[in-house]
C-alpha cells in the first residue's frame, strides 16, 4: 500500500511539472505561449468534440482536467451559457445558463459572449459583452454576480465589447471601454465588490489587458498604462497611441505594444521607456507574441513576421492560409493558429523561412484564440469545441 501511494505521489508531481493551466485569455499573464515543458504536435489530430448551443468568440480555458468556456443563445443572445468539460474525454460536467440584464447589440461577425473568462484556480468569473459578470466555483456553485449596466448604465456600444478580463491575487480586473462610459474596474474575487474604479479614454476598445511583473497593463487609443491590480493606483504610463484591437505581448523583461508597428518598452515606477519600435510590425486583429528570441506578428493580408525582440529587425515572413481572425499561441518551437475557413495550423518556427508542418480542417467558422494545456490544443467555434492532440 505505502508502495503504490508513492508511486501515485511520483506520477502527480511528474504531471504537474508537465502540465499547466491556460487560464485566461492567450493563457499564463496572457503571454500566448504554453510554459509546459513538451509541445503539442505538431501532427495533431482531434481526440474529441463537443456540441455548443450558441455563439462564442471567446477562447476556452483549462484549469486542472477541467476546460471551461462561455457561449449565448436564443434570438437576441440573451442566455448567458458556462460549461464545464472533462479535459480528458469531452464529458459535461456542468453548465449553467444566465439571462443577460445588459445590452446584446454586436457587430454580426462577433457576439454576446466574446470576452474569454478567467479563474484563479478556485473560481471562474466570466464576462460577457452585455457587462453581466458571474463567479463560480470550479464545482459550478454561483459564488456572486454583477450587472454592470446597472451601475454604469451608458458603458456599452453598438458594435459589442470583447476586452477579457484578468484576476491578479485577489483582485478581478474588468474593462468596459467605449466612447460614452468607459471605465475599468478592480473586484474583489471573494465578494464582487468594487476595490476601485478609474474612467478610461472615451473610445471604443477590444484589447485585453496583460500583467507585467504583477502590474496590470491596461491598453487603450491612448497607449498603455500600468495599474497596481490591488489599489488602481497608475504605476506608469505610455501615451503615444496604440491599437484598439490586438493587444500587447509581454516577457519577463519588456511589453510589445501594437503602436506605430510594434513599440517594445521597458517600464519601471513612474515611467515606461522605450527600447526599439518597428513602424513594418503591424498587426492585424491577431496579437503578437514572443516566443524565445523573436517576436511573431500576424499583419492583415495573412503574413506571419519574424523578427528580433533585440530590435525589431525582421528575419522571415511566412503566408497563412487565410482570412486570421484569433491570435496564435505557441508551445515548444510551435505557433498554432486557426483560420476563418476552419484551417487550424501548426507552424514550425526553427524552419528557415518559417513552415506550416501541419494542417487540420476543422470545416467550420474559427474566429477565436486556441488554448493549450496538458500536451493538448483547444479550438472552439459557434458550433463545437475540439481537443486536437
Amino acid at each position: 500500500m505505502k508502495r503504490s501511494l508513492t508511486l501515485l505521489s511520483t506520477f502527480a508531481l511528474l504531471h504537474s511539472s508537465f502540465s499547466a493551466d491556460w487560464p485566461q485569455f492567450r493563457g499564463p499573464n496572457a503571454s500566448a505561449v504554453s510554459t509546459e515543458a513538451t509541445a503539442p504536435g505538431p501532427k495533431v489530430n482531434i481526440d474529441w468534440s463537443v456540441d455548443l448551443p450558441g455563439r462564442g468568440l471567446s477562447s476556452p480555458i483549462v484549469v486542472g482536467d477541467k476546460v471551461f468556456i462561455t457561449c449565448s443563445s436564443g434570438p437576441d443572445q440573451s442566455n448567458l451559457h458556462v460549461f464545464c468539460f472533462s479535459a480528458a474525454d469531452g464529458k459535461k460536467i456542468w453548465e449553467r445558463v444566465m439571462k443577460a440584464t445588459g445590452r446584446t447589440m454586436s457587430h454580426n461577425k462577433t457576439c454576446v459572449a466574446a470576452p474569454t473568462p478567467c479563474s484563479d484556480g478556485e473560481r471562474v468569473f466570466a464576462l460577457y459583452s452585455s457587462n453581466d459578470l458571474f463567479a463560480f466555483d470550479l464545482a459550478g456553485n454561483l459564488l456572486w454576480l454583477r450587472g454592470l449596466t446597472y451601475d454604469y448604465s451608458n458603458a456599452s456600444n453598438s458594435l459589442g465589447m470583447s476586452s477579457s478580463p484578468v484576476v491578479v491575487g485577489d483582485t478581478l480586473v474588468v474593462q468596459s471601454e467605449n466612447d460614452s462610459e468607459s471605465l475599468a474596474v478592480g473586484i474583489d474575487v471573494t465578494t464582487g465588490k468594487n476595490r476601485w474604479k478609474k474612467e478610461r479614454p472615451k473610445a471604443a476598445n477590444w484589447t485585453s489587458a496583460v500583467v507585467y511583473q504583477n502590474v496590470v497593463a491596461l491598453q487603450s487609443s491612448k497607449g498603455l498604462t500600468g495599474v497596481n491590480p490591488r489599489t488602481g493606483e497608475i504605476e506608469w504610463d505610455y501615451t503615444d497611441g496604440a491599437s484598439t484591437t490586438p493587444s500587447s505581448a509581454v516577457t519577463k523583461n519588456a511589453i510589445y505594444v501594437p503602436s506605430n508597428g510594434i513599440t517594445a518598452l521597458s517600464p519601471e515606477k513612474g515611467s515606461a521607456s522605450q527600447i526599439w519600435r518597428a513602424g513594418g510590425l503591424k498587426p492585424g486583429t491577431g496579437s503578437p507574441l514572443v516566443l524565445g528570441d523573436a517576436i511573431y506578428v500576424l499583419n492583415g493580408t495573412g503574413v506571419l513576421i519574424r523578427a528580433s525582440i533585440t530590435n525589431g529587425d525582421e528575419a522571415w515572413k511566412l503566408r497563412l492560409k487565410g482570412p486570421l481572425s484569433g491570435s496564435p499561441v505557441a508551445a515548444g518551437q510551435y505557433i498554432y493558429i486557426v483560420s476563418e475557413r476552419g484551417d487550424f495550423q501548426v507552424i514550425d518556427t526553427t524552419a528557415k523561412e518559417g513552415a506550416v508542418v501541419h494542417t487540420v480542417e476543422l470545416k467550420d467558422t474559427l474566429l477565436c484564440t486556441p488554448a493549450i494545456s496538458d500536451g493538448a490544443v483547444f479550438v472552439r467555434s459557434d458550433k463545437k469545441l475540439w481537443k486536437l492532440k
